[in-house]
């Protein structure tokens, strides 16, 4: 079985780092994106197979990068994970309407992280639910 790839886009050096060691070590190929448009720019040229995409970014917030990423026929099938510190009651309307395959809450604990990816993966996506962590 060919390994899956995984985009982190987050601002957050220290997450992207936390979230690449444990995915490496989970066998995953993990390349990382440091904002909005940098993410689009990954997603386009590495073609992962999950997106981890914070929702809090510099320049574009992660609703408008999915959105954007589901109005690309090139990048529409990806499934996107939505990583998030906010404690919005709305966030999971809002990341469903985006297009969002799961919203997992950060800071998120290994055995979350690795649940909601490798549902995903087998499309099985928990659609716009935020997961504990």
């Amino acid at each position: 079985m060919a390994i899956a790839r995984i985009l982190v886009v987050d601002d957050d050096y220290l997450i992207r780092q936390m979230a690449r060691d444990l995915l490496e070590i989970a066998d995953f190929f993990v390349e990382e994106a440091v904002d909005g448009a940098d993410g689009l720019t990954q997603a386009a040229a590495f073609r992962p197979d999950v997106i981890l995409l914070d929702l809090m970014l510099p320049d574009l917030d992660g609703y408008t990068v999915c959105r954007a990423l589901k109005a690309d026929p090139a990048t529409r099938a990806i499934p996107v994970i939505f990583l998030t510190a906010s404690n919005d009651i709305d966030v999971n309307r809002q990341a469903a309407a985006a297009g969002a395959a799961a919203c997992l809450a950060k800071p998120f604990e290994v055995q979350a992280l690795l649940a909601v990816i490798n549902t995903t993966l087998q499309g099985g996506g928990p659609r716009g639910k935020t997961t504990g962590g």
